[in-house]
């Protein structure tokens, strides 16, 4: 047997044989839960320990935990899943207790808490605690501060959670593998104080993307820049829940990215404050209002606004490809290009052959064959048509008197009557002439009057 001494004693990480294990039993062990369903499960109130406001992980849950003689005790388990990234395609990802990303941890300052970490994979792993103030040998980079953790081994993490704050985790080992094959996971420690930075919801999710083939499901790991798949919590548009508030609420969204590049993250219909970083909640005195707030890699943002807009509002990255699934690259511009001659040719050779790109890149009407497994480009269907989008898009639904703690879909927004853009069916339009810039009605000619229309030229030679 292991001395408690023993067991938890010295700088680094402790590992327990799976042999001993099974000798000291299951209970010995906290529970390690999973997940199947990739829909956004209820917020998880503290059933034990010291009140909190919880967090709702979008697509994602909250790990439960056990007391163990005032120390909250949780049990993660590195292991291979399939998640599915939207209905119709899924993906085998590495994630922790049955999900990419893994689930939230949630604690609240001056916590301490044990975590068990169990390999399952192919090779070894580790896991670093992003942002927080620990014992160096609770760090988790292998070879650094800790040996590996070899498949089929359980590792021990101790520390007290000192700060409160926006964070995450995942591997230091084999990094370009692991976190390309969606090991990460969110964690949120509260502050002690259950009033302060308090809102009325409060969202979280990671970035993450991947490369993978049409018709196929395993992501590529030695992907460097051109993914095709741009998630948020490995969920691609329209697999992504809403994000849904009542009105005047105050909402905080806190988001982290683990992806191979930044996010310029926007909302439609409100502006907003980051309210903290991975660094700490920044000083009210010194926010500024935005609209877009650019996460970098390895970043946290926590940005906060109040829900006074009624409506469906987007809610994306703002780099266009990051709203398109199963991208292809080193694809020509053919706009302007005439196919009809060519197209009734290669029809004639390939019966599914659709023209495309020759008058822009819409391809949100269009049905064509796709391999199994893979998402159209552009997709998802709103109350006025298709709205062309995929990967890092959603929205947040703003609605009267939806009611606290209830996070149900409430469908779509039924707009008030005269409050929706819409075709203009009388002649041309005429600027009133209040409206008409200088020299605008000298120039309208006169009844018989000729006029000489003169073509000015380019360039310094036309002076």
């Amino acid at each position: 047997m292991v001395s408690r001494r023993d067991f938890f004693g010295g700088a680094g990480a402790v590992a327990l044989s799976a042999g001993l294990v099974s000798r000291v039993g299951a209970a010995s062990l906290p529970e390690a839960p999973v997940m199947d369903k990739a829909a956004t499960q209820p917020p998880l109130s503290p059933p034990n320990g010291r009140p909190y406001n919880p967090v709702v992980t979008l697509n994602g849950w909250t790990l439960p935990w056990r007391m163990n003689n005032g120390v909250k005790e949780f049990h993660l388990v590195a292991e291979p899943v399939v998640r599915e990234l939207a209905p119709g395609m899924k993906a085998h990802l590495w994630g922790y207790n049955g999900q990419s990303p893994g689930p939230t941890i949630e604690v609240v300052e001056g916590d301490r808490v044990r975590l068990f970490v169990t390999n399952k994979l192919p090779e070894h792993t580790s896991i670093h605690w992003h942002g927080q103030r620990l014992p160096a040998g609770m760090d988790g980079v292998t070879g650094l501060t800790q040996p590996g953790i070899k498949p089929g081994k359980t590792f021990v993490y101790e520390f007290i959670a000192k700060r409160p704050g926006t964070f995450m985790y995942h591997p230091h080992a084999d990094e370009m593998t692991q976190m390309a094959m969606g090991m990460m996971g969110f964690w949120v420690t509260h502050p002690k104080d259950v009033n302060a930075h308090r809102v009325d919801r409060d969202f979280c999710f990671l970035l993450n993307a991947y490369d993978i083939e049409p018709g196929s499901a395993t992501p590529k790991t030695a992907t460097m820049t051109d993914f095709n798949l741009w998630t948020f919590n490995s969920r691609v548009f329209p697999g992504i829940d809403s994000m849904v508030c009542g009105l005047n609420d105050r909402v905080r969204i806190r988001i982290g990215n683990l992806s191979m590049t930044n996010h310029p993250i926007h909302l439609h219909g409100h502006e907003f404050v980051v309210a903290g970083t991975d660094g700490g909640w920044t000083n009210p005195a010194s926010r500024w209002p935005e609209v877009t707030t650019d996460v970098g890699v390895g970043q946290m943002r926590a940005i906060e606004f109040d829900a006074t807009e009624p409506g469906d509002w987007a809610f994306h990255c703002h780099k266009s490809h990051h709203t398109m699934n199963a991208m292809g690259h080193d694809v020509p511009t053919l706009i302007g290009v005439d196919h009809r001659g060519i197209a009734e040719k290669i029809s004639k050779l390939v019966p599914d052959y659709m023209v495309m790109g020759d008058k822009g890149g819409s391809m949100g009407d269009m049905e064509m064959p796709l391999p199994e497994n893979t998402l159209p480009m552009m997709t998802g269907t709103g109350p006025f048509g298709g709205m062309e989008m995929g990967g890092m898009f959603t929205t947040v639904k703003v609605r009267k008197g939806q009611a606290r703690g209830n996070y149900k879909d409430p469908g779509w927004y039924e707009h008030p009557a005269g409050t929706v853009a819409y075709e203009w069916q009388g002649g041309a339009a005429a600027l009133p002439a209040a409206q008409q810039s200088p020299g605008m009605a000298a120039a309208a000619p006169k009844p018989g009057e000729k006029v000489l229309k003169v073509r000015k030229g380019s360039g310094h030679g036309s002076h």
